[in-house]
C-alpha cells in the first residue's frame, strides 16, 4: 500500500476511535435520526465541525511538530501514551456493560434551536479540542506535508461516514447500539486500534 492510502487509513481509524463513543452528541444525533428531525442538518453541522477542528489542527499543530525535530519527537511520544490511556480506556469500557440509547426528552421545537443545542455539544465539549485539534494535528506532524493532508481526509471522512450513518441509520442502529455485547466489541476493537497505531509512532522512534 502506498504512503499517501496509508497515511488516509491511518486517518480514518484514528479518527473514527475518537469520534465513536457514547456520549451527549451521539445520543443527541439519534434521537433526531429516530425522530427523522433536521437530520441533514445536524449531521452536516457535525461533520463540518469536526472538519474545521481537524484541519486546524493538522495545519497548525501539525506544521508545528514536522518543522521542530524536538517536538517531533515529544509529540509522537505524547501522542503514543495518549493513545496507550485511550486504548486502556477502551478495554475498560469493553467490560462496563455501558450502551447508547436516545433521551426520551422532547425534541427542540426548530432547527435553529436544534442546531444551537448540538453546538453546545460540540464546541463547548473540552475534548473535541484535545482530539482534533492537538491530538490529530500532533500525529500528523508525523507525516510529509503530501501525506498529511491524505490524513486529513481520512479523519474527516471517518467523521462524515459516522454522523450521517448515525443520523439516517437510527432506526436501524439503535437496537444494536442499545446491546451492551455491541459496544463491547466495538470498544475492544477501538482499543486495538489505539494501541497498534501507538506502536506505530514508537517505532518511528526506534
Amino acid at each position: 500500500m502506498s504512503p499517501l492510502y496509508t497515511a488516509a487509513l491511518q486517518g480514518f481509524l484514528l479518527g473514527a476511535g475518537l469520534i465513536i463513543a457514547i456520549g451527549a452528541q451521539n445520543a443527541f444525533i439519534l434521537k433526531q435520526g429516530l425522530k427523522r428531525e433536521y437530520v441533514f442538518a445536524l449531521s452536516t453541522f457535525c461533520f463540518l465541525s469536526d472538519a474545521l477542528l481537524i484541519i486546524a489542527g493538522i495545519a497548525g499543530m501539525g506544521t508545528l511538530v514536522s518543522s521542530n525535530p524536538t517536538f517531533t519527537k515529544i509529540a509522537a511520544i505524547g501522542g503514543a501514551l495518549f493513545l496507550i490511556w485511550f486504548g486502556f480506556n477502551s478495554f475498560r469500557s469493553a467490560f462496563k456493560g455501558e450502551s447508547l440509547s436516545a433521551s426520551k426528552e422532547s425534541s427542540p421545537k426548530s432547527l435553529w434551536k436544534a442546531v444551537a443545542l448540538v453546538a453546545a455539544l460540540t464546541w463547548l465539549n473540552p475534548h473535541v479540542y484535545l482530539d482534533t485539534v492537538v491530538m490529530l494535528g500532533s500525529i500528523a506532524g508525523q507525516y510529509p506535508a503530501d501525506e498529511r493532508i491524505y490524513f486529513a481526509g481520512g479523519a474527516v471522512f471517518a467523521s462524515m461516514a459516522w454522523f450521517y450513518t448515525l443520523g439516517y441509520g437510527a432506526a436501524w442502529l439503535a437496537p444494536i447500539f442499545a446491546k451492551p455485547m455491541s459496544w463491547k466489541i466495538l470498544d475492544f476493537s477501538i482499543g486495538i486500534v489505539m494501541w497498534l497505531i501507538a506502536y506505530s509512532l514508537i517505532a518511528t522512534l526506534i
